[in-house]
Parts: C-alpha cells; sequence; structure tokens
C-alpha cells in the first residue's frame, strides 16, 4: 500500500495544514524574540546587567530555535523518493535536537558569563524604563510560550511544544531578573549574578529535558494508549472482527505511521472475505488515522463448537489469572494433536518475567493436562 496512491484529500489536507500552522507559528516566534532581544540587549547595555543581557541572549536563541523548526518543517515534507519511500519525516526530530542543543549552548554560556560576574562584579544601574521594559517582556513572554506550546499540541509539533515550554520558562526567569533589579533598587543588594546563574541553571535542565524527549522519539516511544485504543475501535467497527491485538506502529515523523496489527475472525471465514476484509481495515485506519497498515494477521476464532469454545475461555482465564499477567491472547488449538498455542503480555513492572511465565505454563499443564501447551512472552505494546 504506497503512500502515493492510497493519500486520501483529507489526510494530505491535514498535513499541509499542519505545516503552515508550524511555519506561521514559528516566524510569530522569531519576530516577536528578535524584538524582545533588541529592547533587553540595549536595556542590559545601558545598565551594565548581566541577566537582562543573557536573557536578550536566551531570546535570540530561541528565535533561532524557530528557523530550524522552519527549515525541519519543511525538509520533513518533503514528497517520498526511491531512496526515502516513507518519506523525510522524521526530519522533524533532528531539528528538535538541534534545538536542544542550542539551548544547552545557550544555557553552559550564559552560566560561565554570570559566574564570571560573580567573581567580579559591577555596578549596575536600572532605570523605569528597564524595569518597565522587563516587565513587558514577561507577560509577552508568558502569552507567546503559551500560544506556541497550545499549537504545538495541537499539530503534534515536538519542536513548538519545546519551543513553547522554553518560552513559558524564559518568562519566569525574566520575572526573576525584575525581582533581583526590584531588589536591589530597594536594599541596595546586588543578586544580578546570581539570578543569571539560576537563569543558566534552568535553561540547561529545560535542554536536557528537550533532548531527552527527542531521543525518546528516536528510540521508538510507546504511543499513547489513547491513540492506539482508537486505532483499534476503528479496526473492530468492521463487523466480522472480533479484538484487535498486538498493533505495533513505526514512526516516521509526527502522524506518519506504519503499522501492524492482530485480528480474531470466525474460523469459517474464506480467503477472498478475509482479503476483503484486510482491505477495508487498511483503508478505514488511513482515512481515519493516517496509518499505512503493512501486516494485518489473523487469529481464527472458534465460534460453534460450544465445547472448544468453553476450553478457550477457560484456558484464557487461567492464564490471566496468575499474577502479573496483563493479557492472554492469540489462542489456537488443534483438538486432535491436543496442543494449545497461547500469547501471554506480563506487566513491565515485574522484574522476573521468565518466573511468570514459568507459573502459567504450570498453571495451564496442571489445569489442562490433557493438551500440551506452547506459550510465548508478547510484548506489551
Amino acid at each position: 500500500m504506497g503512500e502515493t496512491n492510497s493519500v486520501t484529500p483529507s489526510i494530505a489536507e491535514q498535513r499541509v495544514n499542519r505545516s503552515k500552522t508550524i511555519v506561521r507559528t514559528s516566524i510569530i516566534g522569531i519576530v516577536i524574540n528578535c524584538l524582545l532581544a533588541g529592547f533587553k540587549a540595549f536595556v542590559g547595555f545601558l545598565s551594565n546587567s548581566v541577566a537582562i543581557i543573557l536573557d536578550a541572549v536566551n531570546n535570540l536563541s530561541d528565535a533561532l530555535s524557530s528557523v530550524i523548526t522552519i527549515i525541519g518543517t519543511k525538509l520533513a515534507g518533503k514528497t517520498p523518493d526511491k531512496k526515502h519511500p516513507l518519506g523525510y519525516g522524521r526530519i522533524e526530530y533532528l531539528s528538535a535536537m538541534i534545538i536542544a542543543g542550542i539551548v544547552l549552548y545557550a544555557g553552559g554560556t550564559s552560566l560561565v558569563e554570570s559566574c564570571k560576574k560573580i567573581i567580579w562584579p559591577e555596578t549596575v544601574d536600572y532605570s523605569t524604563v528597564t524595569l518597565v521594559i522587563v516587565a513587558v517582556a514577561v507577560v509577552v513572554k508568558f502569552v507567546l510560550g503559551q500560544y506556541v506550546k497550545k499549537t504545538g499540541e495541537k499539530v503534534h509539533s515536538d519542536a513548538l511544544v519545546e519551543s513553547g515550554a522554553d518560552a513559558v520558562f524564559d518568562s519566569v526567569l525574566s520575572l526573576s531578573v525584575l525581582v533581583s533589579a526590584i531588589i536591589y533598587l530597594v536594599f541596595k543588594v546586588n543578586l544580578e549574578a546570581y539570578v543569571g546563574v539560576f537563569i543558566a541553571c534552568f535553561i540547561i535542565k529545560a535542554g536536557i529535558e528537550m533532548l531527552m524527549d527527542t531521543l525518546d522519539e528516536i528510540l521508538g516511544k510507546r504511543a499513547s494508549k489513547e491513540f492506539t485504543d482508537a486505532v483499534k475501535e476503528t479496526i473492530c467497527e468492521e463487523e466480522q472482527v472480533g479484538k484487535a491485538y498486538d498493533l505495533i506502529l513505526h514512526s516516521y515523523g509526527p502522524e506518519r505511521y506504519t503499522g501492524s496489527v492482530h485480528v480474531e475472525v470466525p474460523e469459517d471465514m474464506k480467503a477472498a472475505e478475509i482479503d476483503a476484509l484486510e482491505r477495508r481495515i487498511a483503508a478505514h485506519v488511513y482515512e481515519k488515522h493516517g496509518i499505512i497498515m503493512t501486516g494485518i494477521g489473523i487469529y481464527a476464532v472458534v465460534t460453534k463448537n460450544k465445547k472448544l469454545v468453553k476450553l478457550r475461555d477457560d484456558v484464557i482465564s487461567a492464564a490471566e489469572s496468575c499474577e502479573g499477567v496483563i493479557q492472554a491472547h492469540g489462542y489456537f488449538c488443534d483438538d486432535k494433536e491436543k496442543t494449545i498455542s497461547l500469547d501471554v503480555i506480563i506487566d513491565y513492572d515485574i522484574e522476573d518475567r521468565a518466573a511468570v511465565m514459568q507459573t502459567v505454563r504450570e498453571k495451564l499443564a496442571g489445569d489442562f493436562p490433557k493438551y500440551t501447551f506452547s506459550v510465548v512472552q508478547d510484548i506489551d505494546i
């Protein structure tokens, strides 16, 4: 099922709109951050305030981050080709890593400069204009951060979410600069350089968190339960599908997935019927969720033989009664050979999962001595 032939207008339009939204939001961020950086740098040099100057540098790093977000979004939207048949969506993860690197560099530089000011302090000169500009910057940065973050969550852009969260942090840090200025004017206590260290540490912390979040995406982060449940619900809308299991999603960038799944169907379905069912599932899942289903496996379910139906229910119940077992599925019984196959999912919080598997095997062998069991440990995805 190729991307070019299967893209429906609705999915294609959603991706175009997403790209436009990210670019538009990033441009707004660039303009505002450049203006704030200019004002803060001017005021910082006039007042000889290292904290305000570092705040200005932080705004410039935010503007650069927005530029990288735009470039990454544009590159990620390139048409799939022979070399990259599933597209360039993962470039967005790389752009998010670069942004994290910029934030870490800005934080490290700020920390060094602030420490220098602690060792070699300088006199600061705050004016009313300085305080007003910093106060306005606090409000502007907070509003910008909320807007960018909410937009990023709406279009599932890690780069925007991280930029928005960083902007909200910046507003808090700018507030700390304002507070230190007021303390200096009232009590003549210069906390400037120490506030700079505080700002730098926050910037570094934010950069590390951004980097770790992006690495999680690259390594293969678990999709949200809400999303996977919605996909399974879509699959189970087909009348012939009982339940869906083993949904595995591979991310090729935000909202760009390939996937595979196992579905339960009546054992008497013919090959042509299964073929038609798989095509309907693939089309429906792509249309609704934008996922290219690369494989749909089949679990044949006994529905007419009451004795075998009861055996199936009893075996699954016995397996799921064992402590640590989340789910048992993939049941298959060859009643002539007296063999039963079963997949078992064990909670990741269990340290010794091998022991749980052994318990399950012993439980099934003891409860159903006439049958030979093949129990496989499945992955909790």
